[in-house]
């Protein structure tokens, strides 16, 4: 197999690159070369998607058997890679987000409900959800579904964690327990919660090359109470050997009316109903087999303790509670219950 990679030095495009040189293809990789790492192995094409001429160039280079977008984040960018990118590619595998969904995340989600590019976003939709990222991606699927037809497949992970993560929310929680104390724990131990190894994604990613079953959209997500709240945070707890750490669950409505901001202070803690209720069953039964999150934390840990860091990327953001925010919430937790 011949395949392309839009991006492939951070991350989930990283990880697709190396999961297509494990099964002996010949993988290259289309970015700027200005971060990030190209894995070993790989044909590195040095070029900018924004550039007409940079992805005349680049298709010029094929034909390749799929092509595999993990960088396309607007609809003009998108439009003109698989505009340029299309004829030369037997599948083009847009890597998307539930986020696109019109419910999200207030909704329980399966892949035939309306997007941003077909319905207002749900009645009642929070102010701290970033619905111009779910419109502006979901008119990238719209722009890739004219240009490229039946060749598109369409995959729309929620939360992906695991080793490289550059976002920072699994770093996040493992640097906090690693350092001890009492840890301000949101919510209940009992809730439901279905991120998605980085992995698991890149292989279905994968397995979709080569494949000729017409314009598909797939949910790659871990099965619904896939995993808990108090699950993970007891691997992070089990991985750093941080046993003396004392989880404090504290209520929800408590951290909201104090200001806690959810998905970005609290990492993976979100109180919308939909947030965790994402089917992706449409994908389990086409081969996406999910690891235990377990297993995720621990080989993240690994990853962190060789001295790895999250790399920069533009898309990273401001994550995790601040120690002083995080003890005085705490405190006046405790002072309310007496």
């Amino acid at each position: 197999m011949d395949v392309l990679i839009m991006g492939g030095s951070h991350f989930l495009g990283r990880c697709v690159a190396e999961e297509g040189l494990r099964r002996g293809w010949r993988v290259s990789v289309f970015n700027r070369g200005r971060t990030g790492v190209n894995p070993e192995g790989v044909t590195a094409l040095k070029g900018d998607r924004t550039s007409e001429e940079d992805l005349k160039r680049l298709a010029a280079r094929g034909r390749w058997d799929a092509v595999v977008d993990t960088s396309g984040m607007t609809a003009d960018t998108v439009d003109a890679a698989t505009r340029a990118l299309g004829p030369v590619a037997g599948r083009y595998i847009y890597l998307s987000t539930v986020s696109v969904y019109a419910g999200w995340p207030l909704l329980p989600l399966f892949e035939d409900m309306p997007t941003l590019a077909e319905a207002e976003p749900a009645a009642g939709m929070p102010m701290d959800v970033n619905v111009p990222y779910g419109q502006d991606k979901a008119q990238c699927e719209e722009v890739a579904k004219a240009n490229i037809g039946e060749a598109l497949t369409i995959l729309r992970p929620g939360v992906i964690l695991g080793p490289h993560e550059y976002v920072g929310r699994l770093p996040w929680w493992l640097r906090r327990i690693a350092k001890g104390g009492v840890v301000l724990a949101p919510g209940r131990p009992e809730q439901p919660i279905q991120p998605v190894d980085v992995r698991d994604v890149a292989k279905f990613a994968c397995d979709q090359v080569g494949q000729d079953s017409g314009s598909t959209a797939f949910n790659a997500v871990a099965p619904i109470g896939h995993s808990t709240m108090g699950d993970f945070l007891a691997a992070c707890i089990e991985v750093t050997g941080r046993s003396d750490v004392e989880l404090k669950w504290v209520d929800a409505d408590f951290l909201l009316s104090r200001g806690a901001k959810q998905w970005t202070e609290i990492p993976l803690w979100r109180t919308y109903p939909g947030t965790w209720q994402v089917s992706g069953k449409r994908a389990q039964d086409a081969g996406l087999v999910c690891r235990s999150l377990t297993e995720t934390v621990a080989d993240t840990w690994a990853w962190l303790s060789g001295g790895n860091n999250a790399v920069e990327h533009e898309r990273a953001a401001a994550i995790g509670l601040d120690a002083a925010k995080e003890a005085a919430l705490l405190a006046e937790w405790r002072a309310t219950r007496g």
